[in-house]
């Protein structure tokens, strides 16, 4: 690597401000700048394209604070002294579904996340796309695990009973005279890059199949392979069929600094006490710097992206069918896929997200004028988008590299540390098949130490909780007659009853909040936001606890409802 060239196209850009140096295989740069994207520019400059050469961020942003990690409310001992085979650190897309594909070996797994739920940050907070790849080049691994793992969906849902709707994606394009650069470009996607379901469609086509589409389409790219997924949805299956083959799961647990001894963790503190894993799992998201720096092998940097997504009423979600984008030519650099409209599993309208670079890794702000932004560009592709049918908003925090891709390998000095970071956008997508080869190298790691035998009890099937809104008069009266509790509904949005909520709160991962039961079964997801069932379903929570109301939280042991009682007595609706 030419470090002279990379350092004068930073002292052209920075004035001498940052200072680039080789240090155990990784190019790291130190100084001080002013600003975040200056940092982020400064780092995307030196970026080697090939030779597994990564870019590690020590620049020092001018009079701002690192924001601190946040910590769970909880402090015992519940883990001290717990030595599993394996620790997996992060419970969103990546680490659930490697403890489910770990799950088919006798082996004692334990994941532990932070929150106090499964996907609560990246992995629950993005559109859900099961992406074709038709923009992922090859030679990255996002491009090495697209096709095989989108074409997992259909088995991989089926078994998790997740809902899955391989919905088609299109890219529209207004342009008449680009059409015969993108035939070409298509024609090259498809035969160089293996995305074989890459067709050129007419704008006429394209308004017979979406009559609501932009009318000045001339144009447009489909992939029938693109689907939709609910994200948190597809995390919870993974997470609760972990623990019905014997994984343990362990909330509102912190990794807090590991011991390391001749190239290996010994072990992982803990705000739940000390464990002593043979293996670790790096699957933070956008801790995995942090994890890997505890670990004494970090050769790689995370610059978190903020993405702002809005959901509309379910009465607009027959104004488009399917998943899409439009194309525009624009000079400006961008390593996001533009955002766009997406019809959810759930019968809503997603649109979004934006991209946007902070040195912030649990921001999850919304900003107006992103939401002004998102939807300015998404009426281009759906004119009648308006802001007055939006029901919800949510951003979520990426977790790219600098290469932008991602890190699926062995600790480089940490011998007993595989590394699943960098994942982002197709990150959801991918996730099945990154999974298959962290589980074998996994394996192999452990074998070293004796043979690792199969699970034969290993079971690839979850039952999901049935929901009543989507059976037919009969089916909802058969299930009612075995359990009248499924005849009360709590949720009229969503048509929630009583019945599923008893059954999420029964589920393998059982998580009592009000966004425990809502990630699971969606009461408070209409359009009312929980405005009328959120007491009713804290009720429920409650009894089934055995707690006061006011021990029922929102999510996290500090999201507080209620203290207590304002008046003599308490009167609750009757469910």
């Amino acid at each position: 690597m030419n470090t002279k060239k990379i350092q004068k196209k930073l002292d052209n850009a920075f004035a001498g401000g940052v200072h680039v140096a080789v240090e155990d295989g990784c190019i790291v740069l130190r100084g001080t700048l002013n600003d975040w994207g200056d940092v982020v520019r400064a780092c995307s400059m030196a970026v080697q394209k090939k030779g597994g050469v990564h870019v590690v961020n020590d620049i020092c942003l001018a009079g701002a604070e690192k924001p601190k990690m946040r910590l769970p409310a909880i402090e015992d001992n519940s883990l001290d002294g717990r030595a599993p085979d394996v620790l997996i650190v992060g419970g969103g897309i990546s680490g659930a579904t490697i403890a489910r594909e770990l799950s088919k070996w006798e082996l004692d797994i334990l994941l532990v996340e932070k929150e106090a739920d499964v996907a609560l940050q990246a992995s629950g907070r993005n559109d859900g796309e099961v992406h074709p790849g038709i923009d992922l080049g090859r030679g990255t691994l996002k491009h090495s695990y697209i096709r095989k793992a989108n074409a997992m969906f259909e088995r991989v849902c089926g078994e998790l009973e997740v809902p899955f709707d391989r919905c088609g994606q299109y890219v529209l394009f207004s342009q008449p005279w680009l059409r015969p650069l993108v035939r070409l470009y298509v024609r090259w996607r498809r035969y160089h890059s293996g995305i074989e379901d890459s067709v050129l469609l007419s704008g006429k086509e394209v308004l017979r199949r979406e009559p609501n589409a932009n009318p000045n389409t001339r144009f447009a790219i489909y992939n029938p392979s693109a689907g939709s997924v609910c994200p948190y949805g597809l995390t919870i299956a993974y997470a609760e069929n972990a623990v019905q083959n014997g994984a343990k799961i362990s909330l509102n647990t912190a990794v807090l600094g590991m011991e390391v001894q001749t190239g290996r963790i010994t072990s992982v503190l803990t705000n739940r006490g000390t464990v002593f894993p043979r293996l670790v799992v790096n699957a933070a998201g956008v801790f995995a710097e942090d994890v890997a720096a505890m670990a004494g092998d970090r050769f790689f940097s995370i610059h978190p992206r903020r993405g702002t997504n809005t959901i509309l009423d379910k009465k607009k979600g027959e104004a488009f069918r399917a998943i899409a984008g439009i194309k525009e030519l624009t000079t400006e650099k961008t390593h996001t896929k533009g955002g766009g409209i997406v019809h959810t599993v759930h019968g809503n309208l997603l649109v979004g997200p934006d991209a946007v670079e902070t040195y912030e890794k649990e921001n999850f702000a919304t900003a107006r004028e992103t939401i002004e932004k998102v939807f300015l560009k998404q009426k281009k592709v759906l004119p009648e988008l308006s802001e007055r049918d939006i029901i919800t908003y949510f951003t979520g925090v990426r977790a790219p590299t600098f290469e932008e891709d991602y890190i699926i390998e062995i600790g480089r000095k940490t011998k007993n540390l595989i590394h699943c970071a960098g994942i982002q956008s197709p990150g959801l997508t991918t996730a099945p098949a990154v999974a298959l080869d962290v589980e074998k190298m996994a394996v192999e790691a452990l074998s070293e130490g004796g043979e690792v035998k199969k699970n034969s009890a290993f079971n690839p099937r979850r039952k999901a909780v049935p929901e009543l809104r989507h059976m037919s008069r009969e089916e909802r009266a058969a299930l009612i007659a075995q359990n009248p509790d499924y005849g009360v509904i709590v949720c009229r949005c969503e048509e929630i009853s009583r019945g599923e909520i008893l059954d999420a709160l029964n589920s393998p991962l059982c998580v009592p909040t009000l966004d425990g039961v809502k990630k699971r079964l969606r009461p408070g997801m209409g359009r009312c936001q929980g405005g009328f069932c959120a007491p009713l379903v804290a009720k429920i929570i409650a009894e089934h606890q055995g707690v006061t109301l006011s021990a029922v939280t929102k999510s996290g042991a500090d999201a507080v409802i209620c203290y207590g009682e304002t008046k003599g007595a308490c009167v609750h609706a009757a469910i």
